[in-house]
Protein backbone atom coordinates (compact mmCIF):
# COMPACT_ATOMS: atom_id res chain seq x y z
CA UNK A 1 0.00 0.00 0.00
CA UNK A 2 1.32 3.36 -1.38
CA UNK A 3 2.55 5.62 1.33
CA UNK A 4 1.69 9.19 1.53
CA UNK A 5 4.58 11.87 2.29
CA UNK A 6 3.79 14.40 5.89
CA UNK A 7 3.99 17.65 4.54
CA UNK A 8 6.62 19.83 5.82
CA UNK A 9 5.60 22.56 8.43
CA UNK A 10 8.25 24.99 7.24
CA UNK A 11 7.25 24.91 3.58
CA UNK A 12 5.87 27.72 2.24
CA UNK A 13 1.99 28.25 0.83
CA UNK A 14 1.75 26.59 -2.65
CA UNK A 15 0.22 29.45 -4.82
CA UNK A 16 -3.29 29.52 -5.50
CA UNK A 17 -5.16 26.43 -6.65
CA UNK A 18 -6.93 28.93 -9.52
CA UNK A 19 -3.96 31.75 -9.89
CA UNK A 20 -5.88 34.74 -12.02
CA UNK A 21 -7.12 34.68 -15.43
CA UNK A 22 -4.42 36.38 -17.57
CA UNK A 23 -6.09 39.44 -19.28
CA UNK A 24 -4.92 42.46 -21.24
CA UNK A 25 -5.28 45.90 -18.78
CA UNK A 26 -8.19 47.90 -19.77
CA UNK A 27 -8.15 52.47 -18.66
CA UNK A 28 -11.52 53.59 -17.50
CA UNK A 29 -10.04 56.98 -17.00
CA UNK A 30 -7.07 56.84 -14.49
CA UNK A 31 -8.64 53.37 -12.86
CA UNK A 32 -6.94 50.15 -14.38
CA UNK A 33 -8.77 46.56 -15.04
CA UNK A 34 -7.03 43.55 -15.95
CA UNK A 35 -4.87 40.75 -13.84
CA UNK A 36 -2.71 43.40 -13.44
CA UNK A 37 -4.24 45.31 -11.46
CA UNK A 38 -6.39 45.01 -8.10
CA UNK A 39 -9.77 43.61 -8.70
CA UNK A 40 -11.89 47.04 -9.20
CA UNK A 41 -15.50 47.81 -7.65
CA UNK A 42 -18.46 49.60 -9.23
CA UNK A 43 -21.48 50.40 -9.03
CA UNK A 44 -24.68 52.39 -11.04
CA UNK A 45 -26.55 55.56 -10.05
CA UNK A 46 -30.24 55.14 -10.04
CA UNK A 47 -31.07 59.46 -11.14
CA UNK A 48 -32.00 60.43 -14.24
CA UNK A 49 -28.89 62.09 -15.63
CA UNK A 50 -31.35 65.05 -17.26
CA UNK A 51 -31.67 65.86 -13.26
CA UNK A 52 -28.35 67.02 -14.19
CA UNK A 53 -27.89 68.09 -9.70
CA UNK A 54 -29.43 64.91 -8.33
CA UNK A 55 -27.17 63.20 -10.87
CA UNK A 56 -24.13 64.93 -9.86
CA UNK A 57 -24.84 64.63 -6.00
CA UNK A 58 -25.54 60.28 -6.69
CA UNK A 59 -22.18 60.56 -8.47
CA UNK A 60 -20.59 61.49 -5.40
CA UNK A 61 -22.22 59.99 -3.01
CA UNK A 62 -21.46 56.87 -4.85
CA UNK A 63 -17.56 57.73 -5.26
CA UNK A 64 -17.12 58.56 -1.95
CA UNK A 65 -18.79 55.32 -0.78
CA UNK A 66 -15.72 53.52 -2.61
CA UNK A 67 -17.28 53.13 -6.56
CA UNK A 68 -13.81 53.22 -8.45
CA UNK A 69 -16.02 53.28 -11.55
CA UNK A 70 -19.78 54.99 -11.72
CA UNK A 71 -22.18 54.09 -14.11
CA UNK A 72 -24.93 56.15 -15.25
CA UNK A 73 -28.09 55.57 -17.67
CA UNK A 74 -27.68 57.24 -21.11
CA UNK A 75 -31.17 56.42 -23.20
CA UNK A 76 -31.73 59.04 -25.48
CA UNK A 77 -29.72 61.76 -27.24
CA UNK A 78 -31.04 64.36 -24.28
CA UNK A 79 -29.41 62.54 -21.80
CA UNK A 80 -26.31 62.35 -23.58
CA UNK A 81 -25.61 65.53 -24.05
CA UNK A 82 -26.60 65.71 -20.02
CA UNK A 83 -23.15 63.96 -19.79
CA UNK A 84 -21.27 66.85 -20.61
CA UNK A 85 -22.35 69.07 -18.30
CA UNK A 86 -22.39 66.50 -15.12
CA UNK A 87 -18.54 65.61 -16.37
CA UNK A 88 -17.70 68.94 -15.81
CA UNK A 89 -19.76 69.96 -12.73
CA UNK A 90 -18.14 67.39 -11.34
CA UNK A 91 -14.58 68.49 -12.07
CA UNK A 92 -15.19 71.96 -10.75
CA UNK A 93 -17.13 70.80 -7.51
CA UNK A 94 -15.58 67.69 -6.76
CA UNK A 95 -13.09 65.54 -9.12
CA UNK A 96 -12.71 63.68 -12.56
CA UNK A 97 -15.09 60.18 -11.71
CA UNK A 98 -13.94 57.49 -14.18
CA UNK A 99 -17.88 57.24 -15.61
CA UNK A 100 -19.71 54.67 -17.92
CA UNK A 101 -22.74 55.07 -20.06
CA UNK A 102 -25.25 52.10 -20.29
CA UNK A 103 -26.73 52.52 -23.87
CA UNK A 104 -29.37 50.22 -25.15
CA UNK A 105 -32.03 49.99 -27.68
CA UNK A 106 -30.60 50.59 -31.27
CA UNK A 107 -28.15 53.24 -29.27
CA UNK A 108 -25.60 54.30 -32.14
CA UNK A 109 -26.28 57.76 -31.73
CA UNK A 110 -26.63 57.78 -28.60
CA UNK A 111 -23.11 56.03 -27.77
CA UNK A 112 -21.41 58.06 -30.63
CA UNK A 113 -22.57 61.46 -28.53
CA UNK A 114 -22.26 60.27 -24.99
CA UNK A 115 -18.69 58.27 -25.87
CA UNK A 116 -17.60 62.32 -26.32
CA UNK A 117 -17.81 62.59 -22.40
CA UNK A 118 -17.46 59.63 -20.21
CA UNK A 119 -14.64 57.20 -20.65
CA UNK A 120 -16.50 54.16 -21.29
CA UNK A 121 -19.75 53.06 -23.23
CA UNK A 122 -21.63 49.56 -22.71
CA UNK A 123 -23.56 48.05 -25.19
CA UNK A 124 -25.59 45.43 -25.20
CA UNK A 125 -25.73 43.02 -27.71
CA UNK A 126 -28.98 41.75 -27.78
CA UNK A 127 -30.22 45.22 -28.23
CA UNK A 128 -27.77 47.65 -29.62
CA UNK A 129 -29.37 46.53 -32.99
CA UNK A 130 -32.96 45.08 -32.42
CA UNK A 131 -33.91 42.53 -34.63
CA UNK A 132 -37.79 42.26 -35.53
CA UNK A 133 -39.20 39.77 -33.82
CA UNK A 134 -41.11 37.24 -36.98
CA UNK A 135 -44.10 34.95 -35.19
CA UNK A 136 -43.98 31.18 -35.99
CA UNK A 137 -40.45 31.74 -36.99
CA UNK A 138 -39.16 28.21 -37.94
CA UNK A 139 -35.50 28.64 -39.53
CA UNK A 140 -33.34 31.67 -40.42
CA UNK A 141 -32.00 31.63 -43.34
CA UNK A 142 -28.31 31.75 -45.07
CA UNK A 143 -29.26 35.27 -46.65
CA UNK A 144 -31.19 36.51 -43.00
CA UNK A 145 -28.01 35.79 -41.03
CA UNK A 146 -25.88 37.67 -43.10
CA UNK A 147 -27.98 40.45 -43.50
CA UNK A 148 -28.44 40.87 -39.74
CA UNK A 149 -24.82 40.45 -39.14
CA UNK A 150 -24.35 43.11 -41.70
CA UNK A 151 -26.48 45.43 -40.13
CA UNK A 152 -24.70 45.30 -36.74
CA UNK A 153 -21.18 45.36 -38.05
CA UNK A 154 -21.83 48.49 -40.09
CA UNK A 155 -23.46 50.21 -37.01
CA UNK A 156 -20.72 48.70 -34.61
CA UNK A 157 -17.83 49.44 -36.58
CA UNK A 158 -18.54 53.60 -36.24
CA UNK A 159 -18.75 53.08 -32.46
CA UNK A 160 -15.45 50.82 -32.23
CA UNK A 161 -13.90 53.55 -34.56
CA UNK A 162 -15.20 56.40 -32.68
CA UNK A 163 -13.97 54.69 -29.40
CA UNK A 164 -10.27 54.26 -30.21
CA UNK A 165 -9.40 57.13 -31.85
CA UNK A 166 -10.66 59.14 -27.85
CA UNK A 167 -9.22 56.36 -26.54
CA UNK A 168 -11.93 55.03 -24.54
CA UNK A 169 -13.13 51.90 -23.55
CA UNK A 170 -16.27 49.56 -23.90
CA UNK A 171 -18.22 46.42 -22.53
CA UNK A 172 -19.60 44.70 -24.38
CA UNK A 173 -21.76 43.48 -21.41
CA UNK A 174 -24.57 40.43 -22.60
CA UNK A 175 -27.50 40.09 -20.09
CA UNK A 176 -29.07 36.33 -20.04
CA UNK A 177 -32.34 37.86 -19.89
CA UNK A 178 -32.29 39.74 -23.26
CA UNK A 179 -30.13 37.46 -25.97
CA UNK A 180 -31.41 38.62 -29.32
CA UNK A 181 -33.83 36.42 -30.89
CA UNK A 182 -31.80 35.23 -33.49
CA UNK A 183 -29.17 33.70 -30.61
CA UNK A 184 -32.22 31.98 -29.01
CA UNK A 185 -33.31 30.89 -32.33
CA UNK A 186 -29.71 29.10 -32.60
CA UNK A 187 -28.89 28.33 -29.31
CA UNK A 188 -31.12 28.74 -27.19
CA UNK A 189 -31.45 30.27 -23.95
CA UNK A 190 -28.16 29.17 -22.91
CA UNK A 191 -24.47 30.20 -21.67
CA UNK A 192 -23.54 29.23 -25.05
CA UNK A 193 -26.06 31.54 -26.70
CA UNK A 194 -24.60 34.37 -24.15
CA UNK A 195 -20.89 33.75 -25.45
CA UNK A 196 -21.59 33.73 -28.89
CA UNK A 197 -23.69 36.92 -28.90
CA UNK A 198 -20.72 38.70 -26.86
CA UNK A 199 -18.30 36.71 -29.24
CA UNK A 200 -20.13 38.34 -32.32
CA UNK A 201 -19.11 41.72 -31.38
CA UNK A 202 -16.15 41.09 -29.73
CA UNK A 203 -14.71 39.68 -33.07
CA UNK A 204 -15.43 42.96 -34.53
CA UNK A 205 -13.29 44.76 -32.40
CA UNK A 206 -10.38 42.74 -32.79
CA UNK A 207 -10.85 43.35 -36.86
CA UNK A 208 -10.63 46.96 -36.10
CA UNK A 209 -7.67 46.25 -34.19
CA UNK A 210 -9.26 47.85 -31.21
CA UNK A 211 -8.82 45.95 -27.71
CA UNK A 212 -9.99 48.15 -24.96
CA UNK A 213 -12.49 46.04 -24.35
CA UNK A 214 -14.45 44.63 -20.96
CA UNK A 215 -16.98 41.45 -21.20
CA UNK A 216 -19.77 40.53 -19.32
CA UNK A 217 -22.13 37.85 -19.11
CA UNK A 218 -24.61 38.35 -16.26
CA UNK A 219 -27.89 36.62 -15.24
CA UNK A 220 -29.88 36.49 -12.52
CA UNK A 221 -29.02 32.70 -11.65
CA UNK A 222 -25.92 32.33 -10.30
CA UNK A 223 -25.44 28.85 -11.65
CA UNK A 224 -26.05 30.55 -15.65
CA UNK A 225 -23.95 33.47 -14.57
CA UNK A 226 -21.43 30.75 -13.44
CA UNK A 227 -21.71 28.69 -16.52
CA UNK A 228 -21.20 31.57 -18.66
CA UNK A 229 -18.01 32.95 -17.49
CA UNK A 230 -16.30 29.78 -17.48
CA UNK A 231 -17.41 28.64 -20.74
CA UNK A 232 -16.05 32.68 -21.77
CA UNK A 233 -12.97 32.48 -20.43
CA UNK A 234 -12.27 29.26 -22.10
CA UNK A 235 -13.63 30.18 -25.70
CA UNK A 236 -12.09 33.88 -25.62
CA UNK A 237 -8.62 33.01 -24.44
CA UNK A 238 -8.47 30.19 -27.13
CA UNK A 239 -9.30 32.82 -29.60
CA UNK A 240 -6.25 35.08 -27.99
CA UNK A 241 -9.01 37.70 -27.10
CA UNK A 242 -8.00 37.77 -23.36
CA UNK A 243 -10.51 40.83 -22.18
CA UNK A 244 -11.06 41.62 -18.52
CA UNK A 245 -14.55 40.43 -17.29
CA UNK A 246 -16.81 42.55 -15.14
CA UNK A 247 -18.86 39.88 -12.87
CA UNK A 248 -22.08 40.26 -11.73
CA UNK A 249 -25.44 38.16 -10.45
CA UNK A 250 -28.03 40.94 -11.90
CA UNK A 251 -31.16 41.60 -10.34
CA UNK A 252 -29.99 40.02 -7.16
CA UNK A 253 -32.88 41.42 -4.82
CA UNK A 254 -32.69 42.83 -1.43
CA UNK A 255 -31.83 42.37 1.61
CA UNK A 256 -29.70 39.44 3.30
CA UNK A 257 -30.68 37.09 0.01
CA UNK A 258 -29.48 39.13 -2.31
CA UNK A 259 -26.78 39.42 -0.96
CA UNK A 260 -25.48 35.76 -0.85
CA UNK A 261 -26.74 35.37 -4.52
CA UNK A 262 -23.99 38.49 -5.09
CA UNK A 263 -21.34 36.71 -3.06
CA UNK A 264 -21.79 32.76 -4.63
CA UNK A 265 -21.67 33.95 -8.05
CA UNK A 266 -19.19 37.10 -7.96
CA UNK A 267 -17.30 35.21 -5.22
CA UNK A 268 -17.19 31.74 -7.01
CA UNK A 269 -15.65 33.04 -10.26
CA UNK A 270 -13.01 35.24 -8.52
CA UNK A 271 -11.79 31.77 -6.15
CA UNK A 272 -11.45 30.42 -9.89
CA UNK A 273 -9.21 33.16 -10.92
CA UNK A 274 -12.01 34.82 -13.15
CA UNK A 275 -12.97 38.60 -13.13
CA UNK A 276 -11.32 42.11 -13.07
CA UNK A 277 -14.37 44.44 -12.00
CA UNK A 278 -17.42 43.92 -9.92
CA UNK A 279 -20.57 45.39 -9.44
CA UNK A 280 -23.04 43.80 -6.73
CA UNK A 281 -26.72 44.54 -8.13
CA UNK A 282 -28.72 45.11 -5.21
CA UNK A 283 -32.26 46.75 -4.65
CA UNK A 284 -31.36 49.20 -2.40
CA UNK A 285 -29.74 52.86 -2.31
CA UNK A 286 -26.38 52.03 -4.76
CA UNK A 287 -24.20 53.20 -1.95
CA UNK A 288 -25.37 49.58 0.66
CA UNK A 289 -23.84 47.57 -2.54
CA UNK A 290 -20.20 48.61 -1.96
CA UNK A 291 -19.52 47.37 1.42
CA UNK A 292 -20.60 43.77 -0.19
CA UNK A 293 -18.34 44.31 -3.00
CA UNK A 294 -15.44 44.91 -0.32
CA UNK A 295 -16.30 42.32 1.87
CA UNK A 296 -16.42 39.52 -0.71
CA UNK A 297 -12.79 40.75 -2.04
CA UNK A 298 -11.66 41.07 1.50
CA UNK A 299 -12.57 37.28 2.12
CA UNK A 300 -10.82 36.32 -1.30
CA UNK A 301 -7.80 38.03 0.31
CA UNK A 302 -7.75 40.33 -3.52
CA UNK A 303 -8.41 43.70 -1.53
CA UNK A 304 -7.77 44.53 2.24
CA UNK A 305 -10.36 47.42 3.23
CA UNK A 306 -10.99 46.30 6.68
CA UNK A 307 -9.60 44.80 9.31
CA UNK A 308 -9.96 40.84 9.12
CA UNK A 309 -10.94 39.20 12.52
CA UNK A 310 -11.05 35.35 12.84
CA UNK A 311 -13.03 34.13 15.82
CA UNK A 312 -14.68 31.39 16.78
CA UNK A 313 -18.04 30.12 16.78
CA UNK A 314 -17.83 29.30 20.54
CA UNK A 315 -18.84 26.11 21.96
CA UNK A 316 -18.80 24.87 25.33
CA UNK A 317 -14.47 24.92 25.99
CA UNK A 318 -15.27 28.86 25.45
CA UNK A 319 -13.70 30.78 28.47
CA UNK A 320 -14.85 34.27 28.15
CA UNK A 321 -17.86 35.97 26.32
CA UNK A 322 -17.06 35.49 22.98
CA UNK A 323 -19.30 38.20 20.79
CA UNK A 324 -18.88 41.11 23.79
CA UNK A 325 -15.54 40.61 23.42
CA UNK A 326 -15.30 40.53 19.68
CA UNK A 327 -17.19 43.54 19.30
CA UNK A 328 -14.58 45.35 21.82
CA UNK A 329 -11.27 44.51 19.89
CA UNK A 330 -13.34 45.67 16.83
CA UNK A 331 -14.34 48.40 18.82
CA UNK A 332 -10.44 49.47 19.65
CA UNK A 333 -9.28 48.37 16.21
CA UNK A 334 -11.10 48.20 13.27
CA UNK A 335 -9.37 51.35 11.97
CA UNK A 336 -6.21 49.13 11.51
CA UNK A 337 -6.85 48.36 7.49
CA UNK A 338 -4.65 45.50 6.24
CA UNK A 339 -4.11 44.16 10.19
CA UNK A 340 -5.38 40.23 10.96
CA UNK A 341 -6.53 39.92 14.65
CA UNK A 342 -7.71 36.57 16.43
CA UNK A 343 -10.05 36.22 18.98
CA UNK A 344 -10.23 32.68 20.07
CA UNK A 345 -12.08 30.91 22.92
CA UNK A 346 -9.53 28.22 24.02
CA UNK A 347 -6.50 27.27 23.94
CA UNK A 348 -7.05 23.77 21.91
CA UNK A 349 -8.08 24.94 19.00
CA UNK A 350 -6.70 29.10 18.65
CA UNK A 351 -2.92 28.94 18.32
CA UNK A 352 -3.76 26.54 15.30
CA UNK A 353 -6.91 27.93 13.73
CA UNK A 354 -5.20 31.54 13.86
CA UNK A 355 -2.26 30.89 12.71
CA UNK A 356 -2.37 33.40 9.92
CA UNK A 357 -3.71 36.50 12.23
CA UNK A 358 -1.19 38.77 12.81
CA UNK A 359 -2.13 38.82 16.39
CA UNK A 360 -3.95 36.98 18.51
CA UNK A 361 -6.46 37.01 21.55
CA UNK A 362 -6.99 33.75 23.59
CA UNK A 363 -8.95 32.11 26.26
CA UNK A 364 -5.85 30.81 28.65
CA UNK A 365 -7.35 29.77 31.30
CA UNK A 366 -10.61 31.57 33.94
CA UNK A 367 -10.04 35.31 33.63
CA UNK A 368 -6.60 34.36 32.02
CA UNK A 369 -5.88 36.09 28.51
CA UNK A 370 -3.02 34.67 26.29
CA UNK A 371 -1.95 37.65 23.49
CA UNK A 372 -0.06 35.87 20.68
CA UNK A 373 2.09 37.80 17.56
CA UNK A 374 1.62 35.54 15.22
CA UNK A 375 2.02 32.32 16.24
CA UNK A 376 4.33 32.92 19.07
CA UNK A 377 2.61 33.76 22.71
CA UNK A 378 4.02 37.10 23.92
CA UNK A 379 2.58 37.27 27.31
CA UNK A 380 -0.48 36.48 29.75
CA UNK A 381 -2.60 38.99 31.57
CA UNK A 382 -5.55 39.47 33.39
CA UNK A 383 -8.92 39.47 31.37
CA UNK A 384 -10.01 42.78 32.02
CA UNK A 385 -7.11 44.48 31.07
CA UNK A 386 -6.52 42.01 27.59
CA UNK A 387 -7.89 44.62 25.27
CA UNK A 388 -5.67 47.42 26.46
CA UNK A 389 -2.37 45.25 26.92
CA UNK A 390 -3.81 44.25 22.83
CA UNK A 391 -3.18 47.42 22.20
CA UNK A 392 -0.18 48.47 23.95
CA UNK A 393 1.36 45.40 21.78
CA UNK A 394 0.33 46.73 18.59
CA UNK A 395 1.67 49.98 19.53
CA UNK A 396 5.35 48.46 20.36
CA UNK A 397 5.41 46.81 17.03
CA UNK A 398 5.37 50.13 15.45
CA UNK A 399 1.63 49.18 13.89
CA UNK A 400 -0.75 51.38 15.58
CA UNK A 401 -2.01 54.34 14.35
CA UNK A 402 -4.95 56.82 15.92
CA UNK A 403 -8.42 56.04 14.82
CA UNK A 404 -9.70 59.01 12.32
CA UNK A 405 -10.60 62.06 13.86
CA UNK A 406 -8.83 61.28 17.36
CA UNK A 407 -7.21 64.42 18.76
CA UNK A 408 -3.74 64.00 20.50
CA UNK A 409 -3.56 65.59 24.35
CA UNK A 410 -2.41 69.55 23.68
CA UNK A 411 0.48 70.26 26.11
CA UNK A 412 -0.47 73.05 28.80
CA UNK A 413 0.23 76.65 28.04
CA UNK A 414 3.41 78.34 29.79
Amino acid sequence: MPTLERPNPQQPYPEPVYPRRPTRTVAVGEVLIGSQHPVVVQSMINEDVLNIDAAVAAIRRLHEAGSEIVRVAVPSLAHAKAMEVIRERLIQTYKPVPLVADVHHNGLKVALEVAKYVDKVRINPGLFVVEKPQPGRTEYTKAELEAIRSEIREAFVLLVQALKAQNKALRIGVNHGSLAERMLFLYGDTPEGMVESALEYAEICAEQDFHNVVLSFKASRPQVMLAAYRLAARRFDALGLNYPFHLGVTEAGDGEYGRIKSAVGIGTLLAEGIGDTIRVSLTEAPEKEIPVAYGILQALNLRKTMVEYVACPSCGRTLFNLEEVLQKVRAATQHLVGLDIAVMGCIVNGPGEMADADYGYVGRTPGVISLYRGKEEVKRVPESEAVQALIELIKADGRWVDPPGKLKASSPSC
